[in-house]
């Protein structure tokens, strides 16, 4: 999980910094890969519109701070209320960090004569991706504090989380409200938040004959 979160931080990083630089081949490429899938959304309205359903409402950052705030709820109702403030402080914390890299950053979104949808403030990165990361990452994890190893759905509720981290980020470029690059940077900080959360839960956590979380603390050590 180490090696993950100085991985997806270092890559977040660089791709920061080509960004505020205005490094020329990545914005070409963000330019190539947007005006093609504007030109395929247009064509295929049926498609867009899906699209738009699936973004705007199944993966839309609301729906995921909803499943989120579930997940806190149903924590401390199971009187863990440890991880419940852990999931919480980190979901709060990753909304800071997009909104203060918004404002800073400050780019613009793709601009179109036609477009299919439209989105606010500053592009990178995508509140979309990183929300969908992050929630999916906690939750996951969460399942994994009280995992069953002959529980079967465990892949059915890792592949639904990939799809729909890959998914909504699909959506935001696809509809034009993002640029490529936006996305992976979404990408990038939410798994970064996920594997910084848990690496710091793995290093607080309480003596295992100490109560709240303990249970749940020492499952995860098993699992490193």
């Amino acid at each position: 999980m180490r090696t993950s979160a100085v991985i997806s931080g270092a890559l977040a990083v660089v791709l920061l910094v080509l960004v505020v630089a205005g490094w020329s081949p990545l914005l070409s490429l963000d330019r190539s890969v947007a005006e093609s899938l504007h030109r395929s959304a247009l064509a295929h309205p049926g498609f867009t519109h899906v699209n738009r359903i699936l973004s705007d409402w199944v993966w839309d950052p609301w729906t995921m701070r909803a499943l989120a705030a579930v997940a806190v709820v149903l924590l401390w109702w199971r009187r863990e209320r440890r991880t419940a403030l852990w999931v919480a402080g980190t979901s709060l914390l990753a909304v800071g960090l997009q909104q203060a890299l918004k404002a800073l950053v400050g780019r613009d979104r793709p601009q179109w004569s036609d477009p299919v949808d439209s989105a606010h403030f500053a592009a990178f990165p995508s509140g979309h991706a990183m929300t969908a990361t992050v929630t999916c990452g906690l939750l996951l994890w969460v399942l994994a504090l009280h995992w069953r190893e002959d529980w079967r759905g465990w892949g059915t509720l890792a592949g639904a989380a990939v799809v729909s981290v890959l998914g909504v980020g699909w959506t935001r470029v696809y509809l034009g409200v993002h640029w490529p690059s936006d996305v992976v940077e979404g990408w990038l900080l939410g798994w970064c938040c996920v594997a910084v959360a848990v690496l710091a839960y793995r290093r607080t956590a309480p003596d295992p004959d100490g109560g709240d979380a303990a249970i749940g603390g020492s499952r995860m050590g098993e699992r490193r």
